[in-house]
This record gives structure tokens, C-alpha cells and sequence, in this order.
């Protein structure tokens, strides 16, 4: 069923992005909250040794694998508002999260995820799902309004150990940020933003974690021009294109192979998502 206004649908197509949508309960905030949390301390050492652009190996698409954040990324509130801007036929296609605990000094350039992704329409919305408070001082999400309308700004990469993104990707035009806006939310609310907006965000100063999950709606007509075709999860109608290859939910969170099948995923994704263009 619908969940956005009209005046919301228009907002979004106008600006490129909603802000603070509730879409998750008090229950499932404390339960998601929980799990995310025993994830990340079995993983902190992990995670500790490794640069920030290495880290998606172990918080990205858990949904394939993990039957808790497949429920996230399925969750009706979500879909419904995402269905609101691109259409009933949808598949989760990416879901990565991102966490920066206090102090952290990960942050994300200003970029456009189109640049990079090689899809053949803009039917490509990111939901980004908080589980804390997130906001300037925690290094929330910030975007400029009206991007999502120019044409594709020019990105080099670069070699920062701090910055987040796969490649480092970084806008080179001189960006005005006055117009920027900081995308606040509280436990359990998500923002949307349009796959061609430019976006960022700033490091950690607080005493405070920044916790969510940004996920990757497509809908099934959409075509990636990856050398394999890209694996989803259809989360929502039908499919009656085939240009992703879909995979089974998983039913449980107690695997005996499952942060090898995990492995596998990320290195299959990794293979089409990191292409030269």
C-alpha cells in the first residue's frame, strides 16, 4: 500500500532524496540493534586492522546470507516507499553497512553512485535504515539538493585510507556546499536518495556510534552492464526480465558455511563491481 504523500513523491523527484521516514518499530529496533551489535563484536578485530574501504568485505551484503537482515531489507515500510518511487517489482541488489564508532575518522567524498554502478535506467533507490542517532556530529549522510538532475559530474579516484568508498571516488568539480543538507535520523527512520544525487558524508567527532544499513532497490527492468550478471533478491512481485540472477532468501542465521558463503558473495560482487568503465 502507499506509505509516501504525493507531496513526498514530488519532493523527492524535484530534490533527489526524503528525509526521516519511520519505518521500523521500537521492537524491531532493539532486536536489529541487538543483532547488528553481536555481529560487529564478533568481527571487531577484525574490522580494527583493516582500512576503511576493506571493511564492506565483512558488513555488505549480508542479506544473501543472514536470514535477520534479509527480514530488514524486506521489511513492508520500506517497501512500500520505495515501490512509491520506482514501481511494485523490486529487488534488494546491495546492502552495505555503514558504521562509524566515536572518534572515527571514516568518511565518505562527495560522489554519485550511477558513475560507478552501470545501470541502464535511474530506477535505483538507496534506503539508508538508522539504527542509532545520526547526525552532524556523528558524520550522518549529507546531500545536495538538485544533482540528481545535472549531468554526470567527473570523479577521480584516490588513495585515501580513511574514505570509505570502494575506489575513493571523489567528485572533482569545486561543489557549493551551502545548499548542502545534513540527513538527520533517529533509530528506526531511513532516508531515500536518487542513484545520481551527489552525496557524502563527514567523519565522527562525537562520543556516539553511527550505525545503519544503506540498501539498494532496483526495479527488475533495470539493466547492469557488469562482465556477470548481478546476483539480488526479489523482494517484492515479479520478475519477468532476468537480468539479475536470483537467489534463494536464506531461511537461517545458523549455517555452518555461512561467513564462507558470505565470502564467496562478496567476491563475486566485488568481480563485476569494481570493472574499469
Amino acid at each position: 500500500m502507499p506509505l509516501l504523500t504525493k507531496s513526498e513523491t514530488d519532493c523527492f523527484h524535484q530534490n533527489g532524496y526524503l528525509p526521516a521516514i519511520p519505518v521500523l518499530s521500537q521492537e524491531e529496533i532493539t532486536r536489529y540493534r541487538s543483532l547488528f551489535d553481536s555481529y560487529l563484536e564478533r568481527h571487531r578485530e577484525k574490522l580494527a586492522s583493516l582500512p576503511a574501504r576493506d571493511k564492506y568485505r565483512i558488513t555488505s551484503q549480508m542479506h544473501f546470507v543472514y536470514k535477520w537482515v534479509f527480514e530488514l531489507v524486506s521489511q513492508p515500510r520500506i517497501l512500500d516507499a520505495v515501490e512509491d518511487l520506482i514501481g511494485p517489482n523490486l529487488l534488494a541488489w546491495d546492502a552495505n553497512w555503514f558504521i562509524k564508532m566515536p572518534g572515527d575518522k571514516t568518511y565518505v567524498s562527495w560522489h554519485q553512485d550511477g558513475t560507478y554502478w552501470n545501470m541502464s535506467t535511474p530506477k535505483v533507490i538507496t534506503a539508508w535504515i538508522a539504527l542509532s542517532d545520526c547526525g552532524p556530529s556523528n558524520g550522518c549522510m549529507r546531500v545536495i539538493p538538485g544533482t540528481h538532475e545535472q549531468p554526470a559530474i567527473p570523479q577521480r579516484e584516490t588513495d585515501s585510507p580513511n574514505n570509505a568508498l570502494s575506489r575513493g571516488q571523489t567528485i572533482l568539480s569545486n561543489l557549493s556546499e551551502d545548499t548542502a543538507v545534513d540527513l538527520i535520523l533517529r533509530p528506526g527512520e531511513m532516508s531515500l536518495h536518487h542513484v545520481w544525487i551527489v552525496h557524502g558524508s563527514n567523519p565522527n567527532t562525537s562520543s556516539q556510534p553511527r550505525i545503519g544499513i544503506a540498501i539498494r532497490y532496483v526495479a527488475t527492468e533495470v539493466e547492469n552492464s557488469a562482465p556477470t550478471k548481478p546476483l539480488a533478491l526479489l523482494v517484492r512481485g515479479q520478475d519477468t526480465f532476468g537480468h539479475f540472477e536470483l537467489l534463494d532468501p536464506p531461511h537461517s542465521d545458523q549455517l555452518l558455511d555461512i561467513e564462507a558463503s558470505h565470502h564467496r558473495i562478496i567476491e563475486r560482487i566485488r568481480a563485476g563491481v569494481m570493472v574499469d568503465k
